[in-house]
């Protein structure tokens, strides 16, 4: 591991670069500890930008929105020591040639579970009960009065939830699924402790194949990781049954985005409630045509609350570097 080091003793306050706009009680604090300059006006950060603030910096604090890869890295000025993420995720970060230049990288785990967790749920029932479509009527002035034959969805008691990723937020999801009366169901690299299973009321399946074709409801809850990237493929996505539905609130890339449209548009899913997208903002046009599907604009974790604690945690870990010693949300290889 590099050696945990500050900057120059004779300077008084790191310099550290904010990407992003953070809520307000979070960057008067950190102004108030270091020599920060903000995204006043919340632009998404250019490439050039991005290295140019990596070549003054000691500290930068990116989010999801900012790819560092390898070849900025390698315009980094001396100085920068420590990327330290505002967000659980770090696959936009090459966190290894971070650590070969003696960058360490830290994160902020934990914070968003529960909010997460809530958002899943809520794309859950949104799917299956329907709201969006009822909501539209509502809006747009259609609503002739109750009908018994009308906006029928389906209950959750009794459906089987298949949740793919079963860390914190998974788990999260679980506790929740068993309040409704769903049966859970789950796959992940490796099983949870018995203990754990018993608690979560969970069934653990070592096949994804086999979970897939047997699962009321997908929850996809697995980081995008080179062994995650279209987990959910073409082929694996033809295994659900026709009146699945499929739930992402964790990363775009773990889904085949293209064949889960074509798979919609042509009946073969009942359904999908999606918060993030293989391809950032760029979102298929064709899925925005599907009253079956409910698109968020990545909001899983936007709570005040979560959003505050999330930047308590970039301040920690600056704090802690700044004073020498390792961040405590360290991100090491063996994580990823």
């Amino acid at each position: 591991m590099p050696a945990v080091q500050t900057t120059d003793p004779t300077r008084s306050r790191l310099k550290v670069t904010v990407t992003r706009r953070l809520p307000e009680a979070v960057e008067s604090r950190m102004s108030e500890l270091f020599d920060v300059s903000l995204n006043a006006d919340d632009h998404k950060m250019s490439r050039d930008e991005l290295c140019a603030a990596m070549r003054v910096s000691d500290v930068l604090v990116p989010t999801v929105t900012d790819h560092i890869d390898a070849a900025m890295l390698a315009q980094a000025g001396e100085k920068l020591k420590l990327i330290a993420n505002y967000g659980a995720g770090v696959d936009h970060i090459d966190v290894h040639s971070a650590r070969q230049r003696g960058v360490l990288v830290s994160n902020t785990p934990g914070v968003v579970t529960e909010d997460t967790a809530d958002m899943a749920l809520a794309l859950i029932l949104a799917v299956t009960r329907r709201i969006p479509e009822g909501l539209a009527e509502m809006q747009a002035g259609r609503w002739q009065g109750w009908s018994p034959t009308a906006h029928l969805g389906g209950r959750l008691g009794g459906r089987r939830l298949g949740i793919l990723g079963m860390g914190r937020i998974g788990q999260a999801v679980a506790r929740r699924a068993n309040v409704f009366g769903m049966q859970v169901h789950y796959h992940n690299r490796r099983r949870l402790r018995p203990e754990v299973e018993a608690e979560l009321q969970a069934t653990w399946w070592e096949s994804l194949d086999q979970m897939l074709a047997r699962m009321d409801i997908i929850s996809v809850n697995a980081p995008h990781t080179p062994s995650t990237f279209h987990l959910l493929n073409a082929r694996r996505l033809k295994l659900l049954k026709p009146s699945a539905v499929v739930i992402n609130t964790s990363r775009g890339e773990v889904i085949d985005e293209n064949a889960l449209t074509r798979m919609l548009r042509a009946g073969e899913i009942a359904g999908a409630g999606l918060d993030v997208f293989e391809h950032g903002h760029e979102i298929n046009p064709r899925l925005r045509e599907l009253p079956n599907v409910v698109l968020l604009p990545h909001m899983g974790s936007a709570t005040v609350e979560g959003r505050v604690e999330m930047g308590e945690k970039v301040l920690i870990n600056i704090k802690t570097f700044a004073d020498g010693h390792r961040p405590p949300d360290l991100v090491v290889p063996s994580m990823l």
